[in-house]
């Protein structure tokens, strides 16, 4: 990573962004969320995670509007950003000697697909550009795949869909499809950055969830906050459920603020039934450690 600092913010920088994450990073100083949050991210909703995000004053950090490469997959990973500008000659040549001494090879576009890693999602502005906007076809997918094992957000259009849509579990979420290349028209201006895409701001490290109805960029602080109210909702409504096709409880009483004893009972059923439920075992026990019924 270390060869590409002169594209990106300076480590102690993205430290002194992201004041609120305590936990492991990068070399490069992205926040570095566990790799089991991200599984666990991968059964949230993008309601869920919006009415926390929401609920903590991130107010701007969902995005609809997308066309999804691989409809009804779901794609989470670790954001990292880059930033594209229309194309000006003289910061385009700045552009190119900063690369070449830090050792990028190729064309400018494959700058940021080189420092991927495993978990990564590449989130790149392209200011929603269609029309001479891809700078993603199938063969920088497929090596945007192979190093990160995840797809991308592309704030632009990308081309040749059919072989993008043959890459299995390349989910990404794009604006749209063209054949026309965005190289002659575009320009790197820095790679794990502070970005827009739509209404949303991106820090390098987010977590990203894609899913059908959405893409939202989860600040690393708040992702296992997500993750755990996720799955107590989960939780919470499958004994919701099983209590009234018993008819042990009525509707009312489910749809209302629960009373303390089937809080009570609820506890109960996660202790009985900790081994079979869709939720890992640690999780189910650091909540019952956290509740008083």
């Amino acid at each position: 990573m270390e060869k590409f600092a002169p594209l990106n913010l300076l480590s102690e920088e993205l430290i002194e962004y992201t004041p609120e994450w305590h936990g492991e990073r990068f070399p490069d100083g992205r926040p570095k969320v566990p790799d089991h949050v991200l599984e666990r991210m991968k059964q949230v909703t993008i309601t869920q995670a919006w009415g926390v995000l929401n609920g903590a004053g991130y107010q701007w950090q969902y995005e609809g509007g997308w066309y999804c490469t691989h409809p009804g997959g779901v794609l989470v990973g670790r954001a990292l950003t880059a930033v594209y500008m229309p194309r000006r000659p003289d910061m385009r040549q700045l552009m190119e000697k900063k690369g070449a001494r830090c050792g990028c090879i190729g064309d400018q576009i494959s700058w940021p697909i080189d420092m991927l890693v495993p978990g990564d999602v590449y989130v790149a502005d392209v200011f929603g550009k269609v029309e001479q906007g891809p700078i993603i076809g199938d063969n920088l997918s497929t090596a945007i795949f192979a190093k990160s094992g995840n797809g991308v957000v592309h704030d632009a259009a990308v081309r040749d869909l059919d072989g993008i849509q043959s890459i299995p579990g390349f989910t990404s979420f794009v604006r749209g499809w063209h054949p026309t290349y965005a190289s002659p028209t575009i320009m790197l201006l820095g790679v794990n950055t502070p970005i827009r895409i739509g209404q949303t701001m991106v820090m390098p490290g987010d977590v990203v969830l894609g899913r059908q109805d959405g893409v939202i960029f989860v600040p690393p602080h708040l992702a296992e906050k997500v993750v755990r109210t996720s799955e107590l909702i989960r939780l919470r409504d499958m004994f919701g459920k099983m209590c009234l096709r018993e008819g042990k409880y009525t509707p009312g009483q489910i749809d209302a603020r629960w009373s303390d004893d089937i809080e009570a009972d609820f506890s109960r059923w996660l202790e009985d039934h900790i081994d079979e439920l869709p939720v890992p075992k640690e999780a189910v026990q650091d909540l019952l450690k956290e509740r008083t019924w």
